[in-house]
């Protein structure tokens, strides 16, 4: 797959809806280089998530934003092929745009050819020449995106555009799920969180690894939020014994922030001896940790965080059952934004941060034909 000696295709403009400061989005024309083992997409539905916001209202690091704005935002999302060499995705095709980009595909090499941890098989979801889109460079809010054709993944037929959007997060949970597959067969499992993370981890269990759903529990702080879920098995973590006694072999933190803290201790109070703790929660400060009982009762925590494109490919075979859409569609809201300007932009935005309900926000992007 080298083909780093040939020359460019050809350039495309894009418009795309940058962040340069909090709060502050621009509508900028930039143009991109496309090489033959790149496609180009117009993305059509995004979806918006707390990585986005933090970059938005300003709650990451002065460091970080600093280093990584200007930046178009937004890392769910579909589209349409425009342009493509690849046989595997047509121009008019329906594509989920995976994010994780690694070094290797971004320069058409062969994967023995970019870094230690690709080279040698470690997982190249963690690729130290990587790129993530709206994290480091723009993201799917432009109007031509180019990426790696490998990464733009042809939707089924069977599976409608508002589920399509939910490919990549719920990628993200069967990434970590996939780090104890060989343990899901008879294990008891506990996630500890009742948002879309916590509830698409339990959903990827259910339609993807065929756990029963009595061996789940899933521990939440509010009720309306808890009643969403599948598993019968469904307890308010603040009135909860965590010395009842009972166990589990698997946990999932799928907290983050300032739960973060009380989530992962709670986990390891319940965790069996040789259980695994799977970390997804994001908090941008530390966390003291419990590390007695994690040394007495020989735990392993495993950190998992974003996917590649083999996690995609199992989601959105999933993803053609109906009763998988039946539990995706929970977290549809009940309207997409149309996303016209980059002032409809930054207002579903700030929407997103003063509405912070359980459901995602989508957004339409309506690009002009000249686009």
């Amino acid at each position: 797959m080298n083909h780093a000696h040939q020359a460019l295709n050809t350039n495309v403009v894009s418009r795309a809806y940058r962040l340069v400061k909090p709060r502050d989005v621009q509508d900028i024309v930039i143009e991109h280089e496309v090489h033959d083992w790149e496609v180009v997409v117009e993305p059509k539905i995004g979806s918006v998530c707390h990585a986005d916001l933090r970059y938005f209202t300003g709650q990451r690091r002065a460091e970080a934003l600093a280093r990584k704005l200007p930046m178009a935002l937004i890392h769910e999302g579909i589209g349409t092929i425009i342009q493509s060499k690849n046989p595997h995705v047509q121009p008019g095709q329906r594509v989920v745009i995976v994010p994780n980009l690694q070094g290797y595909l971004i320069k058409g090499l062969n994967q023995d050819q970019c870094c230690e941890t690709c080279r040698g098989n470690k997982g190249n979801n963690y690729c130290t020449h990587g790129r993530f889109l709206g994290s480091g460079m723009d993201g799917i809010a432009q109007s031509r995106l180019v990426v790696p054709a490998a990464s733009a993944i042809p939707i089924p037929a069977e599976v409608p555009d508002e589920i399509a959007v939910l490919t990549e997060l719920c990628s993200v949970s069967y990434q970590a799920l996939s780090h104890v597959a060989d343990r899901l067969t008879n294990a008891n499992i506990v996630i500890f969180g009742d948002g879309p993370v916590g509830y698409l981890a339990a959903a990827m269990l259910q339609h993807v690894y065929k756990v029963d759903l009595d061996r789940i529990t899933v521990f939440g702080a509010v009720p309306e939020k808890l009643e969403k879920f599948d598993c019968p098995n469904r307890k308010l973590v603040q009135e909860y014994d965590f010395s009842s006694g009972t166990s589990y072999d698997i946990a999932l933190e799928c907290t983050g922030g300032k739960f973060s803290e009380g989530a992962i201790n709670q986990a390891i109070d319940v965790l069996n001896p040789g259980g695994h703790l799977i970390l997804m929660g994001v908090t941008e400060e530390r966390v003291p940790i419990n590390t007695r009982d994690v040394l007495e009762k020989g735990l392993t925590l495993k950190g998992s965080s974003r996917s590649s494109i083999e996690d995609f490919i199992p989601v959105l075979h999933a993803m053609k059952d109906p009763t998988c859409q039946a539990t995706l569609s929970k977290l549809l809201p009940s309207a997409i934004i149309e996303i016209k300007s980059n002032e409809d932009f930054a207002e579903a935005m700030a929407f997103a941060e003063e509405h912070r309900s359980w459901t995602k926000v989508l957004l339409d992007f309506r690009w002009e034909p000249s686009c």
